[in-house]
């Protein structure tokens, strides 16, 4: 009795000040504490078992009008459900997907005029937390503009933190690994916009010294500007940072509406992280009712040549040219366009040769004179092709040989002009029998003053998925914001690049070996990406620069397909190069591009990764590991395959003397018997990795 009074007075006492009893929802070993603070503000804490996540953090977001809700605030009431339910997308990683979270949702309300309504929605899962602003229909709130969210991920301590800057133009950059206290932008050469010097990019992966692995990022980013994260080196506080608009606002809302989820993925093994489905879970189904058309697939393409310098994507080299008015014909070539029929069908023979489903063909159309640095509006029209470049007789000659011509669509960087022109283009594509496109937003934004990253632009990809899932085309997006788990609700999203691809080998320093085994950790998990893997030259394929080297051993290379998911996967090199280690090409000709299950064997972000794959429908496995600079061995226990099974390992790997710097091209090829007893040991050279294709032998 005496308890239940103190508890009666308690809850008064907090009534009084205008608090609410801390509201509390957890599943296994993640818990969460919603809370208002003193000055009446939203606050919330993360914890897995005994340990601090996120230390009690502010929420919040304001208004232009100066009535926002960033506190004081009241709690009118809350609820909790459970769901437990499971799903099967329509490609990916595994077979069926578990939905399983404890939800909480806090109804909140200004205690003064407008007296506005404001939920907060957590959801708990097993292996971390989503949360999200709702904003009910109501009739103090039609349409309004915020101007900063206050989220905050306080965190308990300097963790190392894997990160990029907060550029709110590009993702293309080597990650830097420090402590949070140490970070600072400042050094970086900026590829877009200057950033700010503590702002980063989310995916953000952090690691604690008692042994935490932590994952900030978000979920279905929709009708708003992408989450950047500002932090404080002194107290290691995580502010939300929105990208804004050319106005300054950062969103423009109706209610009902609501925020993207922020995520938070934290478990004691970093496996368990890649692993994760939290991102994906937290995104709306499929809003594609028959979904047959849309094929996961490997590609080559007119592409690698041009980034090597070997061809060029125009047609000539003359200047001052206009979409409209200009006779293309009567200009002079400049002998080194990649995009011509005789090239184009030089890969389409490899690609069918190898069971190849796709070619890729860049520069293909007009435009490409003046595309890049001018902010110009009207360059491509997507439907005229170069003098050089016949439309109807490659249709029908890839057609006769099984494979697709995959169309490319750069805006460069004008998302106004491809709106406008997108039902001509895929009309296009449609009569001359392309289902897949490949788009890119090089350059300044038109509308000028938007950014990549900015709600204008999260809307124009949206709209692009939307159209393109329309006209029953697939497509992969270069340079846009980076992956939230959208393409679980458009699964003809394929993958995007928004991040540092394989390309930067070609006309830069590179990317450090450690750059692959931090992807995953980082850009991936919020989506496939196309890294273009599979570059077998090495060393020497830069004329303007003879001593410029991709910074991976070939074994690495194979490994790729394996441990950086994508439901398209380039084989990104040319075919001559290709045609000089066909052993090696085989596992690329072999590894499938769709699963039924993944295992995650061994993972440290920014070290090493190991990950095996079951094929989609069939009893095949496929394990990749990659190493950073250091040179490992890795023991691998084969007990993910079936018992009772025996299948022939197909063992791709570096050679003794392999090496990124001094040897990269050095590999062996060996097989042997196996099965789920067994266990192999993987020498990897520095920057090195190793590739297996496990077979059933045959009864």
């Amino acid at each position: 009795m005496k308890q239940l009074l103190i508890a009666a007075l308690l809850l008064a006492s907090l009534q009084a000040v205008g608090q609410h009893a801390p509201l509390t929802a957890q599943l296994d070993q993640v818990g969460l504490t919603f809370a208002l603070n003193p000055n009446g503000q939203p606050t919330y804490t993360l914890r897995y078992g005994a340990k601090v996540v996120v230390k009690p953090s502010r929420l919040g977001v304001a208004l232009a009008d100066g009535q926002g809700f960033e506190g004081p605030l009241e709690v009118v009431g809350s609820e909790t459900k459970d769901v437990d339910e499971t799903w099967q997308p329509v490609w990916g990683e595994v077979k069926t997907i578990r939905n399983h979270y404890r939800q909480l949702t806090v109804h909140l309300r200004q205690p003064a005029a407008p007296r506005r309504l404001l939920d907060v929605v957590f959801r708990v899962f097993a292996d971390g937390l989503g949360f999200r602003y709702e904003w009910p229909r109501q009739a103090n709130l039609q349409y309004f503009t915020v101007t900063a969210e206050h989220t905050e991920f306080n965190l308990p301590a300097n963790h190392k933190a894997f990160w990029i800057p907060g550029d709110y133009d590009s993702n293309e950059y080597a990650y830097t690994t420090s402590r949070l206290s140490e970070i600072n932008t400042t050094p970086i050469e900026v590829i877009q916009l200057k950033a700010a010097p503590y702002r980063v990019q989310t995916p953000l992966m952090l690691k604690s010294d008692d042994g935490l692995y932590v994952n900030i990022h978000e979920a279905a980013l929709v009708n708003y500007p992408a989450m950047m994260l500002t932090v404080d080196p002194k107290t290691f506080g995580l502010t939300s940072d929105l990208v804004p608009a050319v106005t300054g606002a950062m969103a423009y809302l109706q209610a009902p509406e609501h925020t993207p989820w922020r995520t938070i993925v934290v478990s004691d093994k970093a496996p368990e992280v890649l692993a994760s489905k939290l991102i994906l879970n937290l995104n709306e189904p499929s809003q594609i009712q028959d979904p047959s058309w849309i094929k996961p697939q490997k590609f080559v393409g007119v592409w690698w040549e041009m980034q090597v310098g070997r061809a060029s994507w125009n047609y000539s080299d003359s200047s001052n040219i206009k979409l409209a008015g200009t006779d293309w014909s009567r200009l002079k070539p400049n002998g080194r366009h990649g995009a011509t029929t005789a090239n184009v069908k030089r890969y389409i023979d490899f690609a069918a040769q190898h069971h190849i489903q796709g070619v890729l063909v860049e520069g293909w159309n007009v435009g490409w004179e003046d595309w890049v640095g001018n902010w110009k509006e009207e360059v491509f029209d997507f439907v005229t092709p170069y003098p050089d470049f016949n439309v109807d007789e490659l249709q029908h000659y890839a057609a006769s040989k099984g494979v697709k011509i995959i169309m490319h669509h750069e805006t460069s960087g004008s998302a106004t002009n491809y709106e406008r022109r997108q039902d001509a283009a895929y009309r296009f594509m449609d009569e001359h029998g392309y289902d897949a496109v490949k788009t890119g937003y090089v350059g300044r934004i038109i509308p000028r003053g938007e950014h990549h990253d900015g709600q204008w632009m999260v809307n124009h990809y949206v709209h692009t998925a939307q159209k393109t899932a329309a006209s029953h085309i697939m497509v992969d997006m270069h340079e846009p914001v980076r992956s939230t788990g959208l393409h679980r609700t458009y699964p003809n999203w394929l993958a995007s690049e928004a991040a540092r691809g394989n390309e930067f080998n070609a006309f830069s320093d590179g990317n450090a070996p450690e750059h692959e085994t931090i992807l995953p950790f980082t850009r991936l998990m919020g989506g496939p990406m196309d890294y273009t893997p599979g570059i077998f030259k090495l060393q020497g394929y830069a004329a303007s620069a003879p001593k410029r080297q991709v910074h991976t051993t070939l074994a690495k290379q194979l490994a790729l397909y394996v441990t950086m998911y994508s439901p398209l996967q380039m084989a990104a090199d040319l075919p001559e190069n290709y045609n000089q280690h066909l052993d090696a090409f085989q596992f690329i000709e072999d590894v499938p591009v769709d699963w039924d299950d993944t295992r995650i064997l061994a993972a440290e972000p920014g070290d090493y990764i190991v990950t095996a794959r079951k094929a989609k429908g069939k009893e095949e496995w496929y394990l990749g590991a990659i190493t950073d600079e250091q040179a490992r061995q890795q023991t691998v226990k084969l007990n993910f395959l079936t018992p009772g099974t025996k299948y022939v390992a197909t063992i791709y790997a570096d050679a003794k003397d392999a090496d990124w710097q001094k040897n990269p091209a050095a590999y062996q090829i060996r097989q042997q018997s196996v099965n789920s007893r067994t266990a192999l040991k993987l020498q990897l050279a520095p920057g090195g990795g190793a590739a297996i294709s496990f077979k059933p032998v045959a009864k």
